[in-house]
């Protein structure tokens, strides 16, 4: 399935998956230092999403990105 995937994905679209994954990623990394720094200084941390976009949104982006990381992973993975 991967193979027929990178066989008909054009550079720039890999491209672009690649800087959104990243991107998520990265996001999702600020995200947990930010939740880490109010949990040492208050001792806990609490969100609430009343948009209910906004909470669909950060939900695919989750998920694309968790999908993106086992992508990543296992092509690290197949090259050792």
């Amino acid at each position: 399935m991967m193979a027929l995937f990178r066989a008909n994905v054009g550079p720039r679209l890999r491209k672009f998956v690649h800087c959104v994954g990243f991107s998520c990623i990265g996001g999702s990394i600020f995200l947990q230092i930010l939740v880490f720094t109010d949990i040492i200084t208050q001792g806990y941390f609490m969100a609430v999403e009343k948009n209910s976009f906004i909470l669909t949104v950060e939900v695919i982006l989750t998920f694309f990105a968790l999908i993106y990381f086992l992508y990543v992973y296992q092509r690290f993975i197949r090259t050792f």
